[in-house]
């Protein structure tokens, strides 16, 4: 059942990892192969350019059955040596879930390489949800997604991650959930992607060893910066989950240096404080009472995701509960804070409490 390594490439060695070895070794769990020459046929040359980022282009393209795709050409110089080329592979073959985008192929010319997904229309969620306090509008699209929608994609990446921690046969932790890396079909309905520096491990291990950080500031959980907030594990990907959510909620990046007031720069403490004083949220859009407890709701979730301990973070599945819930059942959460002073919080009482993570750890298995 459960594949027993962790496909993580050693990030200090001298030598490229040899991405051919394992491709042969692991075919069977491989999409289709492609040569360059294909890729610049479905491509069209790479005339259509959909995005930019750190590992390289993301360009539109056509398969010969008519399906659309994105094709992302990872840089030449890509500084990761082939890591996050063979951990998308890796991971994203594991994968069969509506919420998860599909991978459909790859290519592998000697420095040239690419990755071919199904064509996600709409683009990422960042493009979204993101107002200009000025003009009142989305800062890419010029379009604001109704509370029902943002509560669908909410409840969509929720149950694409409860998957990713629990129902496939592996268990993959992402490392890097945020808007850019949610993209959305014809309908708005997300799709988790980008699994670059995703982690496989075994079903029965709950924490796990990692070599340097991983994810974007923002999101990354404080104990992969620091070990003695806790132990790495799936709840990681539930902080970075919990702050993307805020971020839904404000319509707002959470640390905004631009805001009026001080005590607004860091979104979830002023939020917290207003939810704390039983206030109007006051957030933009928000007027009818089904309205505003949707985003009650998804402000309470995403405030209990980003508990600083990850003991005190719901799994997954717990998240789903609490999203599918009464609002009348959910418990404001204790502030959360980074002070040592501060005594552990109670667990949450939303359902039942929980469950520890076990304290083993085990070691990673490098591909060289």
């Amino acid at each position: 059942m459960g594949v027993g390594v962790c496909y993580i490439l050693r990030r200090r060695s001298k030598n490229p990892p040899n991405v051919e070895e394992f491709l042969r070794n692991h075919m069977s769990l491989s999409p289709k192969r492609y040569n360059y020459f294909d890729v610049r046929k479905m491509t069209n040359s790479f005339k259509e350019k959909l995005g930019q980022g750190g590992y390289g282009s993301v360009f539109k393209g056509q398969l010969l059955d008519g399906r659309l795709v994105a094709v992302k050409v990872l840089d030449k110089t890509n500084k990761g040596d082939g890591e996050e080329f063979v951990n998308e592979i890796a991971s994203i073959s594991k994968t069969c879930h509506v919420n998860i985008v599909a991978l459909l192929g790859f290519c592998i010319e000697g420095p040239k390489k690419a990755l071919i997904y199904e064509f996600m229309p709409n683009g990422s969620l960042e493009k979204f949800i993101y107002i200009d306090k000025l003009s009142k509008t989305v800062f890419h699209d010029h379009h604001q997604l109704g509370w029902d929608t943002l509560f669908k994609i909410a409840v969509g990446v929720a149950r694409g991650l409860e998957y990713l921690h629990r129902g496939c046969c592996t268990r993959i932790v992402h490392f890097d959930i945020k808007p850019h890396n949610i993209l959305l079909d014809q309908d708005f309905n997300p799709k988790i992607s980008d699994f670059g520096m995703s982690k496989l491990c075994l079903k029965k291990e709950s924490t796990m060893s990692t070599m340097g950080t991983r994810g974007t500031i923002g999101y990354i959980a404080p104990e992969l910066v620091l070990r003695t907030f806790g132990k790495v594990s799936h709840k990681s990907d539930v902080y970075s989950y919990g702050m993307m959510v805020l971020e839904m909620v404000g319509q707002r990046r959470n640390v905004d240096a631009g805001a009026d007031n001080t005590s607004e720069i860091y979104f979830p403490n002023w939020i917290y404080k207003r939810l704390e004083q039983l206030e109007e949220l006051g957030l933009c859009g928000a007027t009818t009472e089904d309205e505003k407890e949707l985003s009650r709701k998804m402000t309470i979730v995403g405030l209990w995701c980003i508990q600083v301990d990850p003991l005190h973070r719901p799994s997954m599945n717990k998240v789903l509960d609490m999203l599918e819930g009464r609002i009348e059942d959910l418990e404001i959460p204790p502030m959360p804070t980074f002070s040592s002073s501060v005594p552990n919080p109670p667990m949450p009482t939303f359902s039942s409490s929980v469950s520890p993570l076990h304290q083993e750890t085990f070691s990673t298995i490098s591909i060289s």
